[in-house]
């Protein structure tokens, strides 16, 4: 019996490490940094990387959902406009249930293959396999509030009474001395009240 037992005690000493990867599965947070009127993903290419993922097929998905231009330069990724660690947070959070956990066993052990020209999440761990959703296009991501002293490109929509030139930045109307209506201008805001914004022409 004794013999049996440390047979058993080795048997089971010997068994492959049969932990799952979602149990270690940890999404990395986004180290954002804004410069100007870009915001830079620093570690684009280690989320990749821990996703199981083509960084071109990432940084697509996340241009597309943010509304806006970007480039991969190096192991990071430069998107026009300015967006918080939240926003970018978020869209990185969507592309991964939709392109890395399995829908069946909520695990990332899965590859992206052509089936017939369909795109198909294939799970390495329980086998299933399935059709990855065309998304439809939405809404641009709303950048960040403007601020007092910070410049921004905008477009003049109108013209107010007393000839200043008006635009529209999420919920904020800015007032620029010197504009007319259809020039899209470089501004720095001076003074902010409320929703209200004045700024000059740069």
């Amino acid at each position: 019996m004794k013999d049996y037992e440390a047979l058993l005690d080795r048997a089971i000493a010997n068994l492959p490490d049969k932990e799952t990867t979602d149990a270690r599965f940890v999404i990395p947070e986004p180290k954002i940094m804004v410069e100007g009127k870009t915001t830079i993903l620093d570690n684009l290419s280690n989320l990749a990387d821990v996703l199981n993922r083509d960084p071109d097929h990432l940084m697509k998905f996340l241009t597309r959902e943010m509304g806006t231009a970007g480039k991969i330069d190096g192991s990071r990724a430069i998107f026009q406009g300015r967006f918080s660690k939240e926003q970018i947070k978020s869209n990185i959070d969507a592309y991964v249930e939709e392109f890395v956990i399995c829908s069946e066993c909520s695990r990332p052990d899965t590859q992206l293959v052509k089936m017939d020209r369909v795109l198909v999440l294939k799970c390495a761990a329980c086998g299933a396999h399935r059709p990855v959703k065309k998304r439809r296009a939405t809404a641009p991501v709303k950048q960040e509030s403007i601020e007092e002293g910070k410049e921004y490109e905008v477009h003049i929509g109108a013209v107010g009474s007393k000839g200043d030139g008006i635009a529209k930045v999420d919920k904020y109307t800015v007032f620029v001395p010197g504009t007319s209506k259809g020039q899209t201008v470089k501004i720095r805001v001076k003074r902010m009240s409320g929703t209200l914004a004045f700024a000059e022409k740069i």
